[in-house]
C-alpha cells in the first residue's frame, strides 16, 4: 500500500505532510479517521514552543480534550524526531493516552523519540508551520 498525504489548510497556509501508515497503522488510522469526518475543521493551534513544536487538534482549544477513543503507544525504529517538520501525536503523562492532538517539530527533537508515536513528515508547507501563531486555524485536514 503506498502512504496517502494529509493536507491541512490554515489561517497562514497549507501545510502537507507524509502519512506513515505502513510503519505507524494505528496512528495513521486514527488521524485519518478524525480528517475524514471533520473533526479538525475549525480548530485551532492551541500550543506554539518556538525552536520546538506548534501543536494542535483539540476540541477544547486548550490541550486539555479529546476524542472519544485513545490509541497506545506505536513507535517504530525508522520514525523518529530528526527533522523539523516531524509529525506526532501529543499524549498525556500515560503513554497510551494519544487521542486527536497533533504536533509538527520546528528543529530535531530526539529527545522525544520513543515517547511519542512518529506517524508523518512534512513534505510541503514548513514555511508556513513557521508561521503558525497560537490560535491559528485549521480550516480543514484532507486525506488523498
Amino acid at each position: 500500500m503506498a502512504n496517502r498525504t494529509a493536507t491541512v489548510e490554515t489561517d497562514k497556509g497549507t501545510i502537507t505532510f507524509t502519512l506513515h501508515e505502513d510503519k505507524a497503522p494505528v496512528t495513521t488510522e486514527n488521524f485519518v479517521g478524525l480528517a475524514e469526518r471533520g473533526f479538525y475543521n475549525g480548530l485551532t493551534f492551541h500550543r506554539v514552543e518556538p525552536g520546538f513544536v506548534i501543536q494542535g487538534g483539540c476540541p477544547q482549544g486548550t490541550g486539555t480534550g479529546s476524542s472519544d477513543k485513545r490509541i497506545t503507544l506505536e513507535i517504530h525504529p525508522d520514525l523518529r524526531h530528526d527533522r523539523a517538520g516531524t509529525v506526532a501525536m501529543a499524549r498525556s503523562s500515560d503513554p497510551n493516552s494519544a487521542s486527536c492532538q497533533f504536533y509538527i517539530t520546528l528543529a530535531p527533537t530526539p529527545f522525544l523519540d520513543d515517547n511519542y508515536a512518529v506517524f508523518g513528515h512534512v513534505i510541503s508547507g514548513q514555511d508556513v508551520v513557521s508561521t503558525i501563531r497560537k490560535g491559528d486555524k485549521i480550516h480543514s485536514v484532507t486525506i488523498a
